[in-house]
Parts: structure tokens; sequence; C-alpha cells
């Protein structure tokens, strides 16, 4: 049985917390922080579980919280189809509990990624290669989501590679991640692994996850587009970093 000591009731609300502030601020971060932190006290698999559901509430509220919904879904749903069926392939891989090597890689992406932008300037996608990048980039994000539980390779990078506004950025990426936890938590329960003792905290963790997210966008209201493309590529360099040290701690 999960272990509902007081200890973890204060680990779990700070974890989603710090990660719905994250989220809050740049649109992303709340798997990659949840799974960073509670990495350390529980399996990935049983951490897999327990951001289901307030991954799921979260990324829905920030998807409908946007105003060009319907316009992102007609240019974006062969990246969101592929992404569904790449994390029901490969849930998988996490299923079976060894995410370390998976995990350290994307790490090493997500640093060099966000240090060639911030260094060396912000990548475009031209506008004929979205028709076959998108499915592709959606495939290999929905693999790496069922291989480990983090969404943001290469779609974080893909998506802010089209040049969008700072809301529609943020928007895309409450699609993109909506889809992914959607289809993370059909594969484990395909697979027999969702851990059924963590629901009932995973249900408590949305009330954190809220606060930090309301927190941070009201962070990100405030600042400016280049301060917001800054902070978004700050965050991605220390999320890459934490990710690739694991092996490390």
């Amino acid at each position: 049985m999960i272990d509902l000591s007081i200890a973890m009731l204060v680990l779990a609300f700070t974890t989603f917390f710090a990660a719905g502030l994250v989220k809050g601020v740049t649109g992303m971060g709340l798997p990659t922080v949840a799974m960073g932190v509670l990495g350390a006290a529980i399996s990935p698999l049983a951490a897999a579980s327990l951001l289901i559901v307030p991954s799921l509430v979260t990324n829905v509220w920030q998807l409908f919280a946007g105003p060009h919904f319907g316009s992102l879904l007609r240019r974006l749903w062969p990246m969101m189809s592929a992404v569904f069926v790449g994390a029901l392939l490969g849930s998988r891989w996490i299923s079976r509990g060894d995410t370390g090597v998976t995990t350290t890689m994307l790490g090493v992406l997500l640093i060099i990624y966000s240090a060639y932008t911030l260094f060396a300037g912000q990548l475009s996608v031209p506008g004929r290669a979205e028709t076959w990048l998108s499915p592709l980039v959606g495939a290999i994000t929905g693999a790496l989501t069922g291989a480990t539980g983090v969404f943001v390779i290469p779609a974080v990078p893909y998506l802010q590679a089209l040049g969008l506004s700072k809301d529609d950025l943020v928007q895309a990426l409450g699609l993109s991640f909506t889809v992914s936890t959607a289809a993370l938590a059909i594969g484990l329960g395909a697979h027999g692994a969702f851990q059924n003792d963590y629901f009932q905290l995973s249900v408590f963790a949305v009330i954190p996850s809220l606060a930090g997210m309301w927190a941070g966008r009201s962070v990100r209201d405030r600042i400016s587009p280049v301060g917001f493309r800054r902070g978004f590529l700050v965050c991605l360099l220390l999320l890459g970093g934490e990710m690739a040290s694991r092996p490390l701690l």
C-alpha cells in the first residue's frame, strides 16, 4: 500500500506546487519536475502513476485557457495523432520499470538544445517542412513519453521553432501534454502497470499543482516575450541537467 504519512504528503504537496509553478511560467515542466523529485523517493513507475491526474487536469486547463484551440488543433493534429500512437507503444518500456538510460539521453539532448538556442539563436521550421516533420516529431515524442514519463523531447523545441506567439505556444504545449498524458495512462492500464494505490494521492496532488500553476501564470503575464523565452530556455536547461545527472545522485 502507498505511504500516506505526513512526510509523504508534504513531499507530494511541495513537489507538485513547485512543478505547477514551473508549468505556469513556462507552459511545461510538471511531469519532469515531479518525476525528478519523486523518483528519489519512489520508483519511476510509481511516480508516473502518481502524476497522471495532476498532469491531465493542469494540461487540460492550460489547453482551454488559450484563445486559439481550434486553429492549433487543425494545424497540429498530425503531430498529436502520432504522439498518441507512439506513447501507447512506448509505454511498454516504462511498464518494465527501467528508464535510466533513456532519461539520461533525454537530459543530454535537452541541455544541448537549450544551450544552443540561448547562445546561438532561435531555431525555425520552414512551413513546407511541417507536413512531414509534425508526424515524425509526434511519433518520437510519444515513444519517449511512453519510455520515460517525460513529454518534452522533441515536442517542446519543435513547437518553439514554429514561431508561435507566447500564448499560442503555451496552449500548443498544453495540447501536446494532454494527449501524451492520456496515452500514457491508457498504455499503463493496458500493460497492467498502473499502480491504483497511488490514485488517492494523485487526486490530492491536483490542489498544489493548480495553485502553483496559477501563481506561475501570474508571473508569466508580467514578463516580456524576450524574458519569457529566456526563462523558458533556462528552465529547459535546468530540467535537462537534472535528468542527465540522475545516475550520479
